[in-house]
Parts: C-alpha cells; structure tokens; sequence
C-alpha cells in the first residue's frame, strides 16, 4: 500500500510538472535536410544520441519521456502510405493519418504512448517521435500537437 500510495505521489509530481512549469520552446532545425521543428527545450533537456539518419534524440532530465527528430532519405521514393506499411506498425494502432504528404499514428506501448509524425517531401522523411507516460497522456496532448504542426522540412 506505501508502494503504492509512493509511486501515486511521484506520478502527480511529474504530471504537474509538465502542466504547471511555463514551457520553453526552441526551433530545431537539421541543416543537412532542411528539417525544422519546434521542442519544449525546457521539458527534454537532455540529449540521448543520434538516430539513423540526420537529427537528434533528446530526453526528460528523469528519463520519463523522449523524443527524436530525424530525417532520413526515401530511396524508394514511398508515399507515405507505402513507407508507414515497411515499418510494419503494430495492428492495434489508436489513431492513424494517412495523407499525400504526411502520417501520423500514436499508440500505446506498456505504460506509454508513443507518437510518430513524418512529412514527406522530395527525398526525404522528416520526422518526430515520442514517447511518454500514458498517464500523463492529457498533460502531453497540447505539447505533442504543437511539436507535431510545427515540424516542417524542404
């Protein structure tokens, strides 16, 4: 029951931390590809390594959260139909996006949600993908959205 009541307090902590701090956003930009993205700078303040491609992983300083933004070369020149089936997404997908230019699908994993955005444009995927507590799931969403329309590539 402490266990319990312990790690309540720790998730209420977090989900008003995400709520109740002013957010810090900076525009991420990849010069290699044109890629540019608004990110709470002041949420994933670390960073966690490089994708495949060009881009950036960053984390939450508790580890909590992450995100990556990245952009790789459509050799095959897929839409973005045809890309999102290659990567063979898990079938219970709870929000999927399909257009000419752009996906965006989301789901849970455990006890996260993941989200992945790419655009397509010419050559290149650019794209965001996060993931974050899915209890804190509300708190995130207007985050999630504005990195989401923000992301931008030539």
């Amino acid at each position: 029951m402490k266990t319990t009541l312990a790690a309540l307090a720790m998730t209420l902590a977090a989900t008003l931390a995400v709520s109740a701090q002013p957010v810090r956003w900076t525009r991420y930009n990849i010069s290699e590809s044109g890629t540019s993205v608004d990110f709470p700078s002041s949420i994933f303040t670390e960073a966690a390594g490089r994708p495949d491609g060009y881009g950036q992983r960053f984390r939450t300083a508790d580890g909590r959260a992450d995100l990556t933004i990245q952009a790789a070369s459509n050799v095959e020149n897929d839409s973005p139909a045809a890309f999102l089936a290659k990567k063979h997404p898990p079938p219970r997908i709870q929000y999927k996006r399909v257009t000419p230019r752009f996906f965006a699908v989301s789901s849970y994993k455990g006890d996260k949600v993941w989200y992945n955005r790419c655009n397509f444009s010419g050559r290149l995927v650019h794209c965001v993908l996060i993931n974050y507590p899915a209890e804190e799931e509300r708190d995130w969403d207007k985050i999630v959205a504005r990195i989401s329309l923000s992301l931008s590539g030539k």
